[in-house]
């Protein structure tokens, strides 16, 4: 059974592979190897240096044509703002539901749970519409990566307050009781005993967030329009044509983008 699971789990990660170093380009190789005929790295190199023509335009047109730096680098900006919109906002919601009773303190978590069953794209209009209102020097929130930040950090609060509020639930209320006897505010009682204790919380909660931020495409297609701010996952979108597409190249920026998670995974995995 475990060897059926091991499969399963790693033949689409071998096919990718195979597609990456194939340089006839072809979505279905006659024959399953991992180093396909004549390999190489060509469309690893295509992918990291040459431009990519986005919206299906010319390559050549610097007005729709990022690299993949600048792509890397609107990745990184979107993906770290979600995880300090969620970790900022979710932990300080998270403490609130924790620690104080309220009115509406039930109400509110089971709303946090209906929010968690809805698909992403029940909230793509009205955050449309929302981001589209404001207006930030003269041009809308829903077209800048800050909207697109604060967007995939109101996907993911609900998930960041339940989970970071069981684990604060389980933070001695004496150690809190302590810190107020010994003059310290509510506000460095969260800051210097609840964060640094709930550190696996946090962790689990970050990389959730970076997660969503870095591979969601959907909201970003929607909303993003200049060529200039678009993301990874929105060029690896882009690469998938009407009649053709460079598969090769599709599987390397495939492999690419999951360099990042790969790297970031063992760290946060230590931190839980």
């Amino acid at each position: 059974m475990l060897g059926v699971v091991t499969v399963a789990v790693l033949f689409p990660v071998m096919w990718v592979v195979s597609l990456a170093l194939d340089p006839r380009n072809i979505d279905k190789p006659l024959e399953l190897r991992l180093i396909p005929p004549g390999a190489s790295l060509d469309a690893f190199r295509r992918v990291l240096v040459e431009p990519f023509g986005l919206l299906g335009k010319n390559p050549a047109d610097p007005s729709t044509c990022m690299t993949f730096a600048g792509l890397l680098k609107n990745s990184l900006i979107v993906a770290l703002g979600t995880s300090v919109v969620a970790v900022l906002m979710g932990a300080s919601a998270a403490y609130a539901f924790s620690r104080f009773r309220f009115i509406g303190r039930e109400v509110g978590m089971i709303g946090f749970i209906a929010l968690l069953m809805l698909p992403a794209a029940a909230s793509l209009a009205p955050l449309y519409v929302l981001l589209s209102s404001i207006k930030i020097g003269g041009e809308s929130l829903r077209t800048t990566l800050f909207g697109l930040m604060l967007a995939y950090g109101s996907g993911t609060l609900p998930f960041a307050i339940w989970n970071m509020k069981g684990y604060f639930d389980t933070v001695p209320i004496e150690l809190e009781e302590a810190g107020l006897i010994d003059g310290a505010s509510v506000t460095g009682i969260f800051f210097r005993i609840i964060l640094p204790l709930s550190a696996p919380a946090l962790a689990v909660t970050v990389l959730f967030a970076f997660m969503a931020g870095w591979t969601e495409f959907v909201l970003a297609w929607t909303f993003l329009e200049d060529p200039s701010r678009f993301t990874l996952a929105m060029a690896l979108r882009s690469m998938q044509g009407q009649f053709a597409t460079p598969w090769s190249d599709f599987a390397a920026m495939s492999i690419l983008m999951t360099i990042p998670i790969l790297i970031s995974w063992p760290n946060f995995y230590h931190g839980v």
